[in-house]
């Protein structure tokens, strides 16, 4: 399942799934915008988990769930937890960071 947020609610979404994988980007930001159709591939391919991206700079609540300090981030939840985070334009090093909590 794919989703851009439209409000600052990722902690909400974090707390009702158990797994969560995170994109944060920015509209200036031309590597979030190159990784974003690679995001949305692997969401394809892993339709029971909730793949959301944020607007870091939009929504700053959901920005300090995972300390977000560079763009893009990638971070991943479990049970209401940051599980690992990274910050990479390589849909290779996404791929990793998923298979952790799939």
């Amino acid at each position: 399942m794919f989703q851009e947020l439209d409000q600052d609610n990722l902690a909400e979404i974090v707390a009702n799934n158990e797994t969560v994988v995170v994109q944060y980007a920015a509209s200036w930001c031309g590597n979030c915008r190159i990784m974003k159709p690679k995001f949305k591939m692997l969401a394809s391919q892993n339709e029971s988990i909730p793949f959301v991206i944020v607007d870091a700079e939009q929504f700053p609540n959901s920005r300090q769930l995972a300390k977000v300090d560079n763009l893009p981030t990638f971070a991943t939840f479990k049970n209401g937890a940051l599980v690992n985070q990274t910050q990479t334009n390589k849909a290779e090093v996404l791929a990793e960071l998923i298979q952790e909590v799939v």
